[in-house]
């Protein structure tokens, strides 16, 4: 039988992650090998809402706009610092156009070209 958390307490535990995150962080976006292609900094004031035990990123889109390095996105880790330093927050988040926690206008990246962050979510367990 799966654990199964009642709702406000998955807004408790996501809004620590927001807390986590702080007024300063990075959503980091990497290839498969793993590249750093993009750090992507999050809303300035707060990384983003709660509810329902979904944690949704502010301030979408959000664009770095010029990558670091040319790949395929693969993957993305939220941390406290740009370029994946200081704290990694959440790590093992997936990347796509669709359905995935981190949803880019284009999975193809190219350095010195922008990256755009159409949407952002994740939602507790």
């Amino acid at each position: 039988m799966a654990v199964v958390y009642n709702t406000t307490l998955k807004n408790t535990r996501m809004t620590d992650v927001v807390t986590a995150i702080g007024a300063a962080g990075y959503i980091n976006i990497y290839s498969a090998t793993p590249t750093l292609l993009a750090s992507i900094a999050c809303a300035a004031t707060t990384a983003g809402t709660v509810t329902g035990g979904v944690l949704t990123f502010s301030g979408t889109p959000l664009t770095e706009a010029s990558a670091n390095a040319s790949g395929t996105a693969a993957g993305a880790t939220v941390s406290t610092a740009i370029n994946g330093g200081g704290t990694v927050i959440i790590s093992g988040l997936t990347v796509g156009t669709g359905a995935q926690d981190i949803v880019l206008s284009s999975t193809n990246v190219v350095a010195g070209q922008p990256v755009t962050i159409t949407a952002a979510s994740i939602t507790h367990g």
